[in-house]
């Protein structure tokens, strides 16, 4: 005798009702990410264009260092600062990321040592996104291409 005959309709309610809030249960006890906060930055003494120092004076010789822009996401702003030696990205730094709260301090703690990688692997900021860091992934993509292309110019 199958549970859900129709001759049984109470038994359907009582399944029905369970499975509701069986499944409300589990959609309340997800926990939201906190609200984000707006993180301050001490002042840089070179314009966010970046600062650069070197040798050289072409702009593919020497060692340069340039900041990038400051990128607003949903979790916080994220900036790099990359180092070019005879034009080619030898460091890439995150000067700025979210780091509010635990979990963006877990997430960060991956995601950013695997971009620094992509960065240095790509020579560019063709990097692919780490998953369950898309907004750090997307800022720091975005600073590091402002960077680069102050750095050519």
């Amino acid at each position: 005798m199958h549970a859900l005959k129709k001759n049984r309709p109470l038994r359907r309610i009582v399944l029905a009702s369970a499975a509701t809030v069986s499944g409300m249960v589990l959609l309340l006890s997800l926990k939201p990410h906190s609200t984000p906060q707006v993180a301050v930055t001490a002042p840089s003494t070179a314009p966010s264009g970046g600062s650069t120092s070197g040798s050289g004076s072409g702009s593919s010789t020497g060692t340069k260092s340039v900041t990038g822009d400051t990128v607003q996401t949903r979790w916080g702003p994220v900036q790099v600062r990359i180092t070019l030696k005879n034009g080619k990205l030898t460091e890439v730094t995150a000067v700025t990321y979210p780091t509010e709260n635990p979990r963006d301090q877990e997430i960060n703690s991956y995601a950013i040592p695997r971009l620094r990688a992509e960065a240095l692997t790509a020579q560019s900021a063709s990097i692919d996104t780490v998953s369950g860091a898309t907004y750090t992934s997307d800022g720091y993509r975005q600073s590091l291409q402002s960077a680069l292309d102050s750095a050519d110019s």
